[in-house]
């Protein structure tokens, strides 16, 4: 039933799907090349092999009916929606399994990788990990000392039955408000997924556990880059509004480009994981399950960055709800930090 699932998404991507052809043949995924693997579902064969192994124990459940669905057709399943955003009820038909046992399969592989974050998204706390990191950024215009780079990304959702107004955002859509940090590689190295389309993306930032322990003083020496949606901190450096020398505008030309690798990541996460990307239109789940689901994706962004596994051409960053400025007093030592920067960059 592997195949089933290969040959489903096959015939997604070419814009060929005819619910009344159902496969229900047993041939073993590993047939296919890994060109073809990484087109329909993100990964290799090597990988796809590691990630059954992985989810295997949590999904091999035990079943009322006499065919129980293998783990990789499990997996290959919920990696081609992912993958594509398709509808579930394409899914399940070409795969030869029910709507029901697709729906009820696909939260469980989404939560057994969300278990796997622990080993795959992390971010720089500790004084060991945060030279390479530093070095890295400061690579790519000169801007010193910066752990991370933080933006947040709009994942759109049907209007849900409660609290509906709270999920419009800006641009006026429903959505799930997505806080990602990243390092110079654009691996993440902090998701947050729980917040309505309406809520600021500064109050994410301090609501969050990346947040709080940067406010008590978790990291002594670094700072993320953040956009003017963000207030300045000593850990938090943002552009200023309107520079008056020159060196005032090679600062926000340097904060910029540096900070700009957020943006790519977030292009590189929807370009990977279509489900996510607006283009293709939104996810019709409840809130909660879409946040599973994003957590999922940036689970598997980073183990795709791991295994150093190409992504075709990327498109332009998105288009997200602008936050508008914050205008919040800033400290007298966040300042100087700043002009710090200013004065040797």
């Amino acid at each position: 039933m592997a195949m089933a699932a290969l040959a489903l998404l096959e015939d997604i991507a070419n814009g060929r799907i005819r619910r009344e052809r159902v496969f229900r043949d047993h041939n073993d995924f590993l047939a296919q090349d890994d060109d073809w693997l990484i087109s329909r579902f993100r990964f290799p064969r090597a990988v796809l092999l590691e990630l059954c192994a992985e989810l295997g124990p949590n999904l091999e459940r035990e079943t009322m009916r006499s065919h129980a669905i293998p783990v990789p057709l499990q997996v290959l399943t919920t990696l081609g929606f992912l993958a594509t955003g398709s509808f579930q009820r394409e899914l399940a038909d070409r795969s030869g399994i029910s709507q029901s046992s697709l729906s009820r399969a696909m939260p469980v592989v989404w939560d057994g990788i969300i278990r796997m974050s622990a080993r795959y998204i992390r971010f720089p706390y500790d004084a060991f990990d945060q030279p390479n990191i530093k070095m890295q950024f400061a690579a790519i215009a000169g801007f010193p000392n910066v752990i991370g780079a933080i933006d947040c990304t709009h994942i759109a959702i049907k209007a849900p039955s409660e609290e509906e107004f709270a999920y419009v955002n800006r641009k006026h859509f429903h959505s799930i408000n997505v806080q990602i940090i990243c390092d110079a590689q654009m691996r993440l190295t902090n998701i947050v997924a729980r917040w309505p389309g309406s809520t600021h993306d500064s109050y994410i930032l301090t609501n969050s556990m990346v947040g709080m322990r940067l406010q008590a003083g978790r990291v002594r020496d670094g700072w993320l880059l953040g956009d003017r949606g963000y207030p300045l901190k000593t850990w938090l450096l943002t552009p200023l509004t309107n520079p008056q020398t020159d060196r005032e505008r090679r600062y926000n030309n340097a904060h910029s480009r540096t900070r700009s690798v957020v943006e790519r990541a977030i292009g590189q996460l929807k370009c990977r994981w279509r489900c996510l990307d607006r283009t293709r239109g939104m996810l019709l789940y409840r809130p909660d399950k879409v946040c599973r689901i994003v957590l999922a994706c940036g689970v598997l962004h980073n183990v795709a960055h791991r295994h150093g596994i190409p992504l075709g051409e990327v498109a332009a960053p998105p288009d997200d709800p602008d936050p508008g400025p914050i205008y919040v007093q800033p400290n007298q030592q966040a300042v100087h930090a700043r002009q710090h920067v200013i004065a040797t960059i």
